[in-house]
C-alpha cells in the first residue's frame, strides 16, 4: 500500500510541474501595440526585412515527451512576443536541461525522478517582408 501512496505522490507532484511555463520579454526597439500570439510565426532563419523590437525567453517545466516540452515552450514564446507587437521569433537558441528532481517520501521510501524541461530563446521581430 505505502507504494502505492509514494507512486501517487509522485505522479501528483509531476502532474503539477508538467503545467508550469514561464518566459519574459525585454523590449529593445521601437515599441509596438501588442498582437495576437497566434499572428507570431517562428523562424530559424531571418526573413527578408524585418526590425528586432526585443528580446525573447521561454522556459516549460516538465512533460511527458520532449516535444510537447519543446511545444508548450514556443507557444510561451510566441506569447512574450506578441506583447511586445511583434509579428515573429527568430530563434537564437533551444536548450533540453535536467534541473529539477521531483521526489516524494512516504513511511521511510524515497522515489525520485529527474525532470527535464526545455528553454527557448529568440528576438522578438516585426516582419515588413518575407523572402
Amino acid at each position: 500500500m505505502k507504494t502505492i501512496t509514494s507512486i501517487l505522490s509522485l505522479l501528483a507532484v509531476s502532474a503539477l510541474l508538467a503545467g508550469c511555463v514561464t518566459g519574459s520579454a525585454v523590449l529593445t526597439g521601437p515599441a509596438r501595440p501588442p498582437a495576437a500570439a497566434t499572428a507570431v510565426k517562428i523562424y530559424l532563419e531571418p526573413p527578408a526585412e524585418f526590425d528586432v523590437i526585443g528580446l525573447v525567453r521561454a522556459e516549460s517545466g516538465t512533460g511527458f515527451t520532449e516535444q510537447s516540452r519543446l511545444d508548450r515552450a514556443l507557444a510561451e514564446l510566441k506569447v512574450q512576443a506578441a506583447r511586445l507587437g511583434a509579428n515573429g521569433v527568430l530563434l537564437t537558441a533551444t536548450k533540453s536541461e535536467t534541473s529539477v528532481y521531483v521526489g516524494a517520501y512516504h513511511s521511510g521510501s524515497v522515489l525520485a525522478v529527474p525532470a527535464k524541461g526545455q528553454q527557448v530563446e529568440g528576438r522578438a521581430i516585426y516582419v515588413k517582408r518575407e523572402r
